[in-house]
């Protein structure tokens, strides 16, 4: 079916394609995870206020939801393989940057670089997925998104490690090899792959901005989406101000992204029992409130108790929000052109959380107002749960959105 087939070298083994894909995706959140448990190191060093500080985790974001607009023009532009190569280089580069930074804007202008690498990726990986494995993208999708938070999980747990030996920059910057890794290994491989090449439109997300389900569905994304940004950014720095040491901050935060890398493959699986995901979307929205709400008025309970809750309820929401998006669309182009309109407007409002999470915490010198804020997020997240019925997928669109399935 696919005539570039013709020309292409003998395809490499599916289960390399796998590991290759995976090491990508591990990349894609050390960057934004390192930052919390190092960040007292950083602000004593640098001088940055939290309002600052915040600018390493909210540009990274927007340039992720700016990515889902123009990813897919650039990749038409320059072909997937090269686009990702590119990629790869700049998340590389801008990650070995952080080995010699000496001022608060070299640290964003890296985390800056380092974002647009990582957004591009995530726009491109999820039709590479569909195009070399078409009967199990569900159980792919699932993989790569696990793959994701793992990275976080070792980003928080691992980066005071590096800096106990290499200081904060070393902290930061050894994620290199990690990138040079996955980089080598898509340099040498990606010519055996099937790449789809791009037949989207230049407009493909504009068809969804007069749909209010379009908007409705974006909306989940970002509040679930700056739920977990946050948490990336504050946690640690958070837990240090409740008597945690670095180390301890960064566990803590390890330890979190490992119960949303659980959330990940749980959650999915319970709702793959039945069309109405409503049941297992309350429940995320409430563990997620409960997290909150239990760090802002009992912090001295257990801060492990309300990392696990949080890791749940923040993890299950990200792949949860992304199924309920694809089953509004049976046609694989519509349902990707819809995912890059909901993760595009999602990870613009998702930027901001952070940013202003930074700055209650300059004024107020409490983040319990940035939690209660994202307490309320989630109670949002709840009520625009509610009217996610099977039988509103089907009329949410008009006729030329809607599926067209023929051969």
């Amino acid at each position: 079916m696919h005539t570039n087939h013709a020309t292409a070298s003998p395809p490499a083994p599916p289960t390399l394609l796998f590991i290759t894909i995976l090491l990508i995706a591990l990349n894609l959140r050390p960057m934004l995870a390192s930052i919390g448990p190092l960040l007292d190191a950083m602000k004593q060093d640098l001088s940055i206020s939290y309002a600052t500080a915040s600018m390493l985790t909210t540009l990274p974001v927007a340039a992720m939801g700016a990515a889902c607009f123009f990813g897919f023009a650039i990749a038409a532009r320059f072909g997937m393989r090269r686009t990702i190569s590119f990629s790869l280089l700049v998340l590389a580069l801008a990650t070995g940057l952080r080995f010699f930074v000496d001022s608060s804007a070299s640290l964003i202008l890296s985390a800056l670089a380092a974002g647009l690498g990582i957004a591009l990726i995530q726009c491109l990986v999820p039709a590479i997925i569909k195009g070399n494995y078409p009967t199990r993208i569900a159980a792919m999708m699932g993989f790569y998104i696990t793959a994701i938070m793992a990275g976080a999980s070792l980003g928080s747990a691992v980066s005071p490690w590096f800096a106990s030996f290499s200081a904060w920059r070393g902290g930061l910057g050894n994620w290199v090899w990690l990138a040079i890794a996955a980089l080598i290994l898509w340099a040498v491989f990606s010519r055996r792959w099937y790449l789809p090449a791009q037949s989207v439109s230049k407009h493909e997300s504009t068809g969804f901005w007069q749909y209010s389900r379009a908007w409705q569905l974006a909306m989940m994304f970002g509040l679930g989406t700056a739920a977990f940004v946050c948490v990336l950014a504050w946690l640690a720095p958070y837990a240090m101000e409740n008597g945690m040491n670095a180390q301890q901050g960064g566990l803590l935060m390890g330890y979190m992204t490992l119960m949303e890398v659980v959330a990940g493959l749980l959650f999915p699986a319970l709702a793959g029992r039945s069309n109405d995901r409503r049941l297992v979307l309350i429940s995320l929205c409430l563990l997620q409130a409960i997290g909150f709400f239990g760090l802002m008025l009992a912090p001295h309970i257990s801060l492990w108790f309300w990392a696990t809750l949080l890791g749940l309820g923040v993890g299950g929401m990200f792949p949860m929000v992304m199924i309920v998006t694809m089953d509004h669309q049976e046609d694989p182009i519509m349902a990707g052109k819809l995912a890059a309109f909901v993760q595009g407007i999602g990870y613009l409002v998702a930027s901001i959380a952070p940013w202003v999470a930074g700055i209650i915490r300059d004024q107020l010198a409490s983040f319990d107002m940035a939690w209660l804020m994202l307490a309320v997020g989630a109670l949002v997240l709840l009520l625009l749960s509610l009217s996610l019925t099977p039988s509103s997928y089907a009329k949410a669109f008009s006729p030329a959105l809607r599926p067209c399935t023929q051969a």
